[in-house]
């Protein structure tokens, strides 16, 4: 297994424990307090990165730098939306209201961008079509 698509999978399976807990939280509290972040975590975390993952060991892209910029801004944008996501609707802690819309948007914003560089990477040609 390449690297990209093991990095991926890696995440997206912690995605998944932790939507999966988040549930199951949800349901022995009688609460929804969670559901954005936990709908957040399942989608963008265990299903795209899984996505993506599987993506990584079917082809192999032809432009690295361009797939390691999608890798990592599509964990660190997941990891800081949906933590932004948290901080924001359930304010655990006391932080500034500026503070964390502006986590939540800047995690969002770099989950963004993977999207676009996983678009232009499916555009061009891979390695095994060279």
């Amino acid at each position: 297994m390449n690297t990209y698509s093991k990095t991926l999978l890696r995440f997206s399976a912690l995605f998944a424990l932790i939507g999966a807990f988040l549930g199951s939280h949800m349901a022995g509290e009688g609460s929804l307090a969670f559901k954005t972040v936990h709908a957040h975590i399942l989608v963008v975390g265990w299903l795209t990165l899984f996505a993506w993952a599987v993506y990584y060991k079917i082809f192999t892209p032809a432009n690295k730098i361009l797939a390691a910029f999608h890798v990592w801004t599509a964990i660190i944008g997941a990891v800081g939306l949906t933590v932004g996501m948290w901080l924001y609707y359930l304010r655990p802690f006391d932080l500034a209201d500026g503070l964390v819309t502006v986590f939540f948007i800047v995690g969002g914003s770099i989950l963004l961008l993977s999207f676009l560089f996983f678009a232009v990477l499916t555009f061009m040609k891979t390695e095994d079509e060279k």
